[in-house]
């Protein structure tokens, strides 16, 4: 009886732990740039508050920052879209981070500039180095950069080895498709190159592997299993879900059953979200907005209730992140990165009300 009674209270005890497991954020990538240009930032009730501070007291736990190889090699234009994020810039938002009480994921873009499923320039650096000297040169890169983190005593918690590389990385020479067996051994290559300075430097983090495939679940699996069969070393599968790209919500959910079924050892996290507050509805290159709510603040808030109702059903789902939550020009009329699908009101600097809705999920 009193081996029950002590299993039974250690259970108890454990259970705040696991709640804790449970993370919460953004990516705030911009936000020392945002607060350098002057921007105001305001709780929901209008009073100026401190960004760091009001996301902790909304419940976040863990802030995402991307990390670009050599951002001033990025064309112009991208510059003024927030392409900013080398590592003296990485280092210093973190410094404020860790300060402000989150934990840290790093996101290693590998690129100049943006990259995503219709792009993944290969760095300017990399761009005469032969293919198979490449792995060692993402080695070298990945462990001076995570060296050099270490060192400013801001060592990330998580680490993405990528950001949606569903097709690959630095193209042409990590370029996949994951319905297709070609190009397969040098992509993961660079990512077992990636992985093994993670776990040199920063043994403790964890590894995340991220796609933006969640809406056609034969290309995530796929994928995945691919990585299984080549036996790459990482902990976590990171998606991204923007319903505008990604399908219905109801989609996502049944996603996420299939990776608790078929890789019960790996959890998921949602490491981007992201709806419109203010949207006209019209469908622009890829965006389908037939299943979607309004692009309205109560569009966005409906949104957010929904995936969170829907991500608290799965027990494999251990992580939520908005991307750039911080988006926010009140105060800078001149300032041009403008998507509106931040948490904050470009107008006004105001909080909006998603943000009370994406507490929730902890």
């Amino acid at each position: 009886m009193k081996r029950i009674l002590f299993a039974l209270t250690l259970a108890a005890l454990m259970l705040p732990s696991m709640a804790a497991k449970r993370w919460l954020g953004g990516d705030i990538s911009m936000l020392t740039a945002n607060e350098r240009a002057g921007v105001v930032y305001k709780d929901l009730a209008g009073r100026p508050v401190d960004a760091l501070e009001f996301f902790k007291r909304c419940g976040w736990n863990m802030m995402r920052v991307r990390l670009f190889v050599d951002p001033q090699h990025a064309p112009g234009a991208h510059h003024d879209q927030g392409v900013c994020q080398d590592l003296p810039y990485v280092i210093d938002l973190c410094r404020h981070i860790k300060q402000a009480g989150f934990k840290i994921m790093l996101d290693f873009h590998y690129s100049d500039t943006w990259a995503d499923p219709a792009k993944q320039f290969m760095p300017h650096r990399w761009l005469e180095t032969p293919s198979e000297a490449l792995p060692d040169s993402v080695y070298a890169y990945t462990r001076y950069c995570l060296e050099a983190m270490k060192q400013a005593g801001v060592a990330p918690h998580m680490i993405q080895v990528g950001n949606e590389i569903t097709f690959g990385m630095m193209w042409p020479a990590g370029r996949v498709e994951p319905l297709k067996d070609d190009n397969w051994g040098p992509f993961v290559d660079l990512l077992k190159a990636g992985s093994k300075a993670c776990r040199e430097v920063c043994p403790d983090a964890k590894i995340i592997i991220h796609t933006e495939k969640a809406g056609v679940w034969p290309m995530t699996e796929a994928y995945y299993n691919r990585l299984a069969q080549a036996g790459l070393d990482y902990d976590i599968i990171g998606l991204s879900y923007y319903p505008m790209w990604h399908n219905t919500i109801e989609y996502l959910g049944s996603t996420l059953d299939n990776l608790a079924r078929q890789f019960p050892s790996k959890p998921v996290m949602i490491v981007e979200t992201a709806y419109y507050f203010e949207h006209d509805g019209v469908n622009r290159g890829e965006e389908d907005f037939s299943h979607c709510l309004p692009g309205t603040i109560d569009g966005q808030r409906q949104f957010t209730a929904q995936l969170v109702q829907e991500l608290r059903k799965h027990k494999n789902v251990t992580g939520l992140f908005w991307w750039y939550p911080e988006e926010n020009t009140y105060g800078t009329p001149h300032r041009q990165f403008n998507l509106n699908r931040g948490l904050f009101n470009n107008r006004t600097g105001c909080a909006l009300p998603a943000i009370t809705e994406f507490g929730r999920f902890k």
